[in-house]
């Protein structure tokens, strides 16, 4: 098998291996596709990075609503300062989870033999897509759903996954060809970390 086509191969596996059976309710729960999020891990993962973006861009939105929701409702012997404070480090952990997905991105954009940053696009559109609202929705309505919304559990470990095959292909394909340039920055279009997505 040539180098080319061993580069390929492993950016075209689509799952890590199966995990040992004792660790089959975790990975029921993230066998769950989330509505509408493209099924490539590469789209998936830009799709990834549009719902969290979204996610994190509406705070300001919906953080006073949330407060409102949070006062009315007190769950007895907490503070709603401590609650609040859920809040906020959601945004640390969330702008953390932006750079993992940014890199796995850059990284299977830099290793693919043809140009794919339109359809990461495409898909962190999508992604955020996910938080257009009709002009029905209330804004305790909104501030609810932003409040229970979680990351799909598989957008991580896609991400690793991801970010792993797209290094080794890179690696591959540099070493196959050494006249190969080095891998150049991301195009224009793809989606930043800090800020807001290409469409």
């Amino acid at each position: 098998m040539t180098p080319l086509a061993i580069a390929l191969a492993l950016f075209a596996q689509d799952a890590p291996a199966a995990a040992p059976a004792q660790a089959a309710p975790a990975a029921a729960a993230e066998e769950r596709w989330p509505t509408g999020a493209p099924r490539e891990d590469y789209q998936f993962v830009a799709w990834c990075y549009g719902a969290l973006r979204g996610y994190l861009d509406m705070h300001d939105e919906v953080i006073p609503e949330v407060t409102r929701i949070e006062k009315q409702f007190r769950k007895p012997g907490t503070s709603l300062a401590d609650d609040m404070k859920v809040y906020a480090d959601m945004q640390k952990d969330g702008r953390e989870k932006l750079k993992l997905f940014q890199s796995a991105i850059t990284a299977a954009e830099r290793a693919s033999v043809r140009p794919i940053n339109a359809a990461g696009a495409e898909a962190v559109k999508q992604g955020r897509a996910v938080w257009n609202a009709g002009p029905g929705v209330t804004k305790a309505r909104k501030a609810q759903e932003w409040m229970s919304w979680a990351l799909p559990a598989r957008c991580e470990t896609t991400a690793a996954a991801l970010e792993r095959r797209a290094t080794l292909a890179a690696a591959t394909l540099r070493g196959s060809d050494p006249a190969a340039p080095a891998a150049e920055a991301p195009p224009a279009d793809a989606p930043q970390p800090d800020g807001p997505p290409a469409g």
